[in-house]
């Protein structure tokens, strides 16, 4: 888990410390993350592997952002509405982000038929570098939306990477991991089959 105080300089942080960080941000992000859309009931059992992973006890209405990919095309965090979201921040100066990608496209290619979406966003300011960074490291067809200005620091954190929020199908924030995650290990998949049913097929704020 890195955290990332100041452009180019990186300090790695214990997993308490980072949670204390990230809500601190979200008192600081009140005023978009201050509608609490429901109460998200009994937990999720959470596996072994999971147990870094937050489920929020009241699910957060956010602001719909919109990012552009690495080609270009602008899309909305709106556009992934009807199945759960997992936006995994990252960025080309993070070893443990590159880590992570392989099992997370891997993780994406076995849920390829299922109600959910997981998308790469990259908070690099130099998104233009990106595939040239790919390519370096052997990295092919992976996808990722990219914000160089940090847009998503309106709503969210993103101070420490790698971290993945959890939206439910209405684009309400229900959960988060902040940290490194191996997504190949076999406790992975069951808890996130767990998180599709109960929160895919949310269709409003309170549904």
């Amino acid at each position: 888990m890195i955290n990332r105080l100041l452009p180019g300089k990186h300090l790695a942080m214990k997993m308490g410390l980072g949670l204390t960080l990230f809500a601190a941000s979200l008192a600081v992000n009140a005023n978009t993350l201050q509608s609490k859309a429901y109460h998200t009931g009994e937990p999720i059992p959470r596996t072994m592997q999971m147990t870094g992973f937050v489920e929020m006890q009241y699910a957060r209405t956010v602001t719909d952002m919109s990012f552009t990919d690495l080609q270009g095309k602008v899309v909305k965090l709106s556009d992934y509405h009807g199945k759960l979201l997992m936006l995994n921040l990252w960025a080309t100066w993070c070893p443990p982000c590159l880590k992570e990608i392989p099992a997370l496209q891997q993780v994406k290619a076995n849920n390829a038929g299922n109600q959910v979406e997981i998308v790469s966003l990259s908070i690099d300011q130099n998104p233009e570098n990106i595939p040239a960074f790919l390519k370096e490291h052997g990295i092919k067809n992976f996808g990722s939306l990219t914000d160089p200005t940090g847009k998503i620091e309106q709503i969210m954190p993103a101070n420490v990477v790698p971290a993945t929020y959890v939206f439910d199908g209405a684009g309400n924030l229900v959960g988060f991991m902040r940290g490194f995650l191996h997504w190949d290990d076999k406790g992975v998949q069951p808890y996130l089959d767990k998180l599709i049913a109960k929160y895919a097929n949310k269709t409003s704020a309170k549904s």
